[in-house]
């Protein structure tokens, strides 16, 4: 659940943990993902031939970096909200504070089909305490996730009949 949101460098967050997604080809050169991987994780700059789903951590100082896989360069964005949602749930944080940059709203996110709202929707539902550094509200994010849910209700009834 998205417990707070700033807009404050996400490095200087007082979080242990630091999430952020990657591809799963593996090319990370760009993005938060490059800036992560030139700065703390070399390894991650390919780092290739990932499953959708997974979730790779490294401690570095106080923190823990998680670069989780929630997309393909090549397929892009498939079932975003629950994807996110089993991403999140899969860290080890054990109750700790959770920060995470607005995941598919930068450049390839955006090239490559991430529908924020859905994203947000996971992270809401996500049984972890997350800090969403972004400047967006909680009452804005909780506005999003019932339109997205009620949305989502009307299409499966629109189905049924």
């Amino acid at each position: 659940m998205i417990v707070k949101t700033q807009a404050e460098n996400i490095f200087d967050t007082k979080a242990k943990h630091i999430v952020f997604a990657i591809n799963s080809e593996g090319y990370n050169d760009s993005g938060f993902a490059g800036v992560v991987a030139k700065k703390y994780w070399s390894e991650l700059l390919y780092f290739g031939n990932n499953e959708i789903g997974s979730v790779y951590s490294k401690t570095v100082g106080d923190k823990t970096f998680h670069a989780i896989v929630c997309h393909s360069l090549k397929k892009g964005w498939q079932n975003q909200k629950e994807v996110i949602r089993e991403c999140f749930d899969k860290i080890p944080a054990n109750g700790e504070l959770i920060s995470t940059v607005a995941i598919g709203t930068g450049l390839i996110g955006q090239m490559s089909g991430a529908d924020f709202r859905q994203i947000l929707c996971g992270m809401y539902e996500s049984k972890q305490n997350i800090i969403l550094h972004a400047d967006l509200s909680l009452s804005t994010i909780k506005d999003i996730y019932n339109e997205e849910i009620g949305f989502s209700k009307k299409k499966s009834d629109d189905l049924k009949n």
